[in-house]
C-alpha cells in the first residue's frame, strides 16, 4: 500500500505534502509527540505516538512497508525506513537511498563528534521557496517510482 509517512513536529512541507497527496488520492500518515492541527480530511492521519525521545521515529519506522513514502530530516530515521524497503526523502528533496545513507550516517556523526569537542559546526541552511520547489518535485518524483515499482512486482496500482 502506498502511503506517505510525515515526521510531523517539525516539518516545513506539510501543505505541500497535503497537495501532492490530494491529486494523488494518497492517504497521508502524521507522527507527531501531540496533537497538532491538520485539515480534517478522511485521507489524513494524525498519530500521537507520545513525548518518548524517539517514540515518533519508533512508530514509523516500526510501521511503514515496502511501498511507502517517508518524509523526514531524521537521519537515523531514514535509514531504519530504508530497512523496512519504504522511500525516504528530505522536506529540501533530498532522496536517501541504501548508496547514500551510510555516508550520511558517518557525516551525521562526525558533526555531532565536533559539537561533541565544542567545535562550531554550521546548522542546517534556512528553508527557501526554491527547497518547496525542489520537495515538491521530488516527491512526485518519488511516487513515480513506487507506482513503476509496484507494477514490476504485480502490484495493481490503488491510486490510478
Amino acid at each position: 500500500m502506498l502511503r506517505i509517512f510525515v515526521d510531523a513536529d517539525a516539518c516545513p512541507v506539510k501543505e505541500d505534502i497535503y497537495k501532492v497527496a490530494k491529486r494523488y488520492r494518497l492517504p497521508v500518515v502524521l507522527v507527531a509527540a501531540q496533537r497538532m492541527r491538520h485539515p480534517n480530511e478522511k485521507w489524513i492521519t494524525l498519530v500521537e505516538a507520545g513525548e518518548g525521545f524517539d517514540a515518533a521515529d519508533d512508530y514509523i519506522a516500526e510501521t511503514v512497508e515496502w511501498g511507502d513514502i517517508v518524509v523526514t530530516t531524521d537521519i537515523p530515521l531514514a535509514a531504519r525506513c530504508l530497512e523496512q524497503e519504504a522511500w525516504v526523502l528530505s522536506p529540501k528533496g533530498r532522496i536517501f537511498d541504501e548508496e547514500s545513507i551510510g555516508s550520511t550516517l558517518g557525516t551525521r556523526e562526525l558533526m555531532s563528534h565536533l559539537r561533541d569537542l565544542g567545535m562550531p559546526t554550521p546548522g542546517p541552511a534556512p528553508f527557501t521557496v526554491r527547497d518547496h520547489s525542489i520537495f515538491l518535485g521530488r516527491l512526485d518524483q518519488v511516487i513515480q517510482q513506487v507506482k513503476k515499482a509496484m507494477r514490476r512486482r504485480g502490484i495493481e496500482d490503488p491510486f490510478p
